[in-house]
């Protein structure tokens, strides 16, 4: 099993930016496909980004796309979403999580196994 922990999260300014990391433990990351996703207050949790393989281009919400960058540094076993001109409407826990790299759909909240505890982001206008 892999552990996930999130951190970069906080409070900034309509237009300015944030990069969250998601540090892993027990396994490498690179075994794994990674997803991000967030949950605003009263809306269900729904996807951001993903990675399938630690190279190759992610997948987007089009909601994020062209502001936000997923990657990760096999390194450091640790993956980031970083996050360009954000808007109030980005405002969310953010959840990093993880799952086999093989199968169907990486937009899906229940196909991950494993998940982080959570980050805010608040976006102020």
């Amino acid at each position: 099993q892999v552990q996930l922990v999130e951190s970069g999260g906080g409070l900034v300014q309509a237009g300015g930016s944030l990069r969250l990391s998601c540090a892993a433990s027990g396994h490498t990351l690179s075994s794994y496909a990674m997803g991000w996703f967030r949950q605003a207050p009263g809306k269900e949790r729904e996807f951001v980004a993903a990675l399938r393989w630690s190279v190759g281009s992610g997948y987007y919400a089009d909601s994020v796309k062209g502001r936000f960058t997923i990657s990760r540094d096999n390194a450091k076993n640790t993956g980031y979403l970083e996050m360009n001109s954000l808007k109030p409407e980005d405002t969310a826990v953010y959840y990093c999580a993880a799952r086999s790299p093989y199968g169907s759909s990486l937009r899906t909240p229940s196909e991950y196994d494993f998940w982080g505890q959570g980050t805010q982001v608040t976006v102020s206008s």
